[in-house]
This record gives structure tokens, sequence and C-alpha cells, in this order.
């Protein structure tokens, strides 16, 4: 087995660094960044990859700036959409598997129950919209492949997320104001590098699109307020809104709970709640950050 993760220095990235090397694995893995490989050079994949003797690869590298990515819409493409291509190109020929992580986005958020994997896709923004262009061109070009879409990622390793940014503002603001309409489910990036290392190190790879978030459900305004209380900053005060008020450029689905019944019953895993994983994580974030 040797392992190439892309996006090694993102939240997901660097979660799975330490994942691969708990699981003895480490030494079995290269990781690189785009100052390592551009993953839109078509020709430049293609070298690469052709000499890594590579039995897997995970893609955690993605442009995820939502709004921005309204502006940047080329960018935002070429790395969900274009990048993604020139990795599966060239799977079936060197004989790799692919992993890659996907989002809730691809969904309008209109559902009123949990989104199963065969739930019609719809994308509010151009972000969601090239994360499902890529998924499409990865099923197309290497069908072995899998497929993690997943929610409300968040990691000590940055403080570039909801939570990193919830402390940050609780210590500078006092008072916060929190949408409190939109619901899925907060995922620890620990715990879903948990799950890939699982599928990688599973005696069986069941190809397809499966859900990944931690159990149980929440608003913004829920998770933020658990933030808060789990890291001894309950006297902030926390104001809930509507989506109304706090408008974004991009749009947002309102309801993205993800089903996870399938991955869980093939790969025989549970899930932790959501307030369990994020309790963990706030120990790290001080330890961390």
């Amino acid at each position: 087995m040797k392992i190439l993760v892309t996006g090694c220095l993102g939240q997901l990235g660097r979660e799975l660094h330490d994942v691969l090397d708990e699981r003895n694995v480490g030494d079995c893995v290269v990781y690189i960044d785009r100052d390592d490989l551009d993953l839109t050079d078509a020709d430049a994949v293609k070298t690469f990859l052709e000499n890594g003797g590579f039995t897997h690869v995970v893609n955690c590298a993605a442009y995820t700036a939502v709004d921005l990515a309204e502006e940047e819409k080329s960018l935002c493409t070429a790395v969900n959409v274009e990048a993604v291509r020139n990795i599966a190109i060239n799977a079936e020929r060197l004989g790799f598997r692919i992993i890659h992580v996907s989002t809730d986005y691809v969904y309008d958020g209109s559902a009123n129950t949990p989104y199963s994997e065969s739930a019609k896709t719809s994308p509010l923004s151009h972000y969601g919209n090239t994360k499902r262009k890529g998924e499409t061109a990865l099923l197309g070009l290497a069908p072995d492949s899998v497929i993690l879409r997943t929610q409300w990622l968040y990691s000590p390793y940055t403080m570039r997320n909801f939570v990193g940014a919830i402390l940050r503002k609780g210590d500078s603001e006092g008072k916060l104001k929190v949408v409190a309409d939109q619901i899925g489910t907060p995922t620890y990036a620990r715990d879903l590098a948990c799950m890939i290392a699982t599928i990688l190190l599973s005696p069986q790879w069941v190809s397809g699109i499966y859900h990944y978030s931690n159990e149980g459900v929440a608003s913004w305004y829920d998770f933020a307020k658990a933030v808060l209380r789990l890291s001894g900053r309950s006297n902030v005060e926390v104001k809930p809104v509507c989506s109304s008020d706090y408008p974004t450029v991009a749009a947002r689905p309102m309801y993205a709970v993800l089903n996870k019944s399938l991955v869980k019953a093939t790969y025989g895993v549970s899930i932790p709640h959501w307030e369990d994983s994020l309790s963990d994580a706030i120990i790290r974030f001080k330890n961390i950050q």
C-alpha cells in the first residue's frame, strides 16, 4: 500500500496525518499540498502519478470559500472540477483507487428528512455546483472510487472555521448573532479522518457515494452555544437570528442533515454524537492554538 494525500495542510489533511500515523501506516503515505503539485495542471499531475506508484489517492484538496467562489468562479471550477478530473483520468490506467471528499452543498436544503445518497442534487451556489461536477467527473472516469459527502467541518488545527470564529469573536466582542434557521450537523475533522482511514484499511472496498457527519442535529446557533459552554465562555451572549438577517453572497441549504445509514452498514462503523466530539475538540483547541 502506498497512499497519496492531497491538501495535506488543510484541517482534514492534518487530522488524517495524525490518524494514519496512529494506525501505523504513516510510512506508506505521501502528503502534498498546492506548493508541491498544482492539481489543475493535467500534465504535471499525470507525471507525478506515473512516478508515484500509488495504490490509493485521498483527495482532501478543495476550494471551499463559498462566498468568494461567486467571484472567483474560474479558480473554484479549476480546483473542484478540473483537478479532480486530472486525478481520476489516471486512476484506471495506473491502478489506484480514490477517496474524494465532497459536501452537503450539492443539495438545495428543501428536504425535511435526512438526505440519503440517492436524493436529488440541486446546488444553490457556484461552490456546490463545482463540487457536484467534480463528483460526476470522478465517477465517470474512475467508477471504483469512494466519495464522502460531509458538512460543517472543523478542527483545532486552524481558527479559520466556525468553532475558531466563535471562540475568537466570543473573546473580542462578548455578544454574538448566530443564524438559527439553518440545520445540519457539525463534523469533527478527526472523526472524518478516522472514517477515511477505516476505508483505506478495510479488507473490502465498496465504491460509491457515502454520507459522513457526526450524529445528531443542530442549528448554527445550537453549535455556537455548545462551543461557548464547553470552552467555559457561557457568559458570552448569543442571539439567534434568521438567515434573512445575515445575508451572504452565496445561498446556503437551509436543511442539510445527512443520512449515514449506508456508510455505517457498509463499513461497520459507529459515529460519535457531535457534542461528544466537540468536547474533545475544545480540549485540543486549548492545547494547539
